[in-house]
C-alpha cells in the first residue's frame, strides 16, 4: 500500500482538521481523517462552473462568486468558460487552503490564481454575499460536500438554511444563477430553493463525467425576471 505524504496542515474555523496529502501522484484534501476531495476526481465541479456560467458568459463584464476553493478545479473551468473581462470573487474561507493552491495544488489546474481576473477573499462565503446585494451574474458554491454538510457544527452549514439561500438570491442580479454542488441528492434542500423564489433545476454528474465515478448532485436556482 502506498503510504501518504503530508504536505500541510489546518485547522477550519468550527475546528475541523484539514490536511493536505500527497500518495503517488494523487492529491488529497482530508477534514478529519475523511477524503473531502482528490485531484483523480473533479469532473463534477467543472459542470457545476458549465452549467452555473451559461448566461454570464455571455455578458459584457460579468461578476460571479466561487465560494470554495478546494483544488481549484472549479474556479479553472469558470476562467475558461467566462470572457477577458470577466471578475471572479472566489471566497475561501481557510487560508491555508489558498496557499496550498499557490503552491504544490496550482499545478494541477493550471494555477488559476495567477489569473488577473481573480480576486481572492479570506472569508465566509455568507459575510461576502450579505455585504454585496446586486452584484452578481452567477454563484458557485462548492463548501462541505453541499447541502448535507460534510459536518453538521460546520460554519457553512448557514449557506443552505432558509437565511443563506435569502442572502444568495439577494447578492445575484436579475437572471442570475445559484449552483450548488452536492455529493447526494437532498430533496428537502431543493424545495427550500422553490420556496426562496428560485426557478430550480437538478441535475446529476459522474465525478468523472464520461469516465464514471460516483453520482453527483448540482443544484441551479434561477433568480428569474419573470416572477
Amino acid at each position: 500500500m502506498k503510504t501518504l505524504e503530508l504536505l500541510g496542515q489546518a485547522v477550519s474555523g468550527d475546528g475541523t482538521v484539514m490536511k493536505l496529502v500527497r500518495r503517488s501522484d494523487e492529491y488529497i484534501i482530508l477534514a478529519n481523517g475523511k477524503p473531502l476531495m482528490s485531484s483523480r476526481m473533479h469532473g463534477s465541479e467543472e459542470a457545476l462552473a458549465t452549467f452555473a456560467c451559461q448566461r454570464a458568459r455571455t455578458l459584457k463584464r460579468p461578476c460571479v462568486l466561487v465560494g470554495g476553493l478546494g483544488m481549484g478545479f472549479t474556479l479553472r473551468a469558470t476562467l475558461d468558460v467566462l470572457p477577458p473581462d470577466a471578475k471572479i470573487v472566489v471566497v475561501e474561507m481557510v487560508p491555508e487552503v489558498a496557499e496550498w493552491n499557490r503552491g504544490s495544488l496550482g499545478p494541477l489546474a493550471g494555477d488559476p490564481l495567477r489569473d488577473s481576473r481573480v480576486q481572492v477573499e479570506i472569508n465566509d462565503v455568507a459575510v461576502t454575499l450579505s455585504s454585496r446585494p446586486g452584484q452578481f451574474d452567477a454563484i458557485l458554491l462548492d463548501v462541505d460536500n453541499g447541502p448535507s454538510a460534510f459536518s453538521s457544527s460546520s460554519n457553512n452549514a448557514g449557506l443552505y438554511d432558509d437565511r443563506g439561500i435569502a442572502v444568495a438570491f439577494a447578492a445575484l442580479k436579475m437572471d442570475g444563477m445559484l449552483a450548488v454542488w452536492s455529493a447526494r441528492e437532498d430533496r428537502k434542500f431543493e424545495q427550500r430553493l422553490r420556496h426562496g423564489r428560485f426557478d430550480v433545476e437538478v441535475q446529476t454528474v459522474r465525478g468523472r463525467l464520461k469516465r464514471g465515478g460516483p453520482r453527483h448532485t448540482i443544484f441551479l436556482g434561477h433568480k428569474s425576471s419573470k416572477r
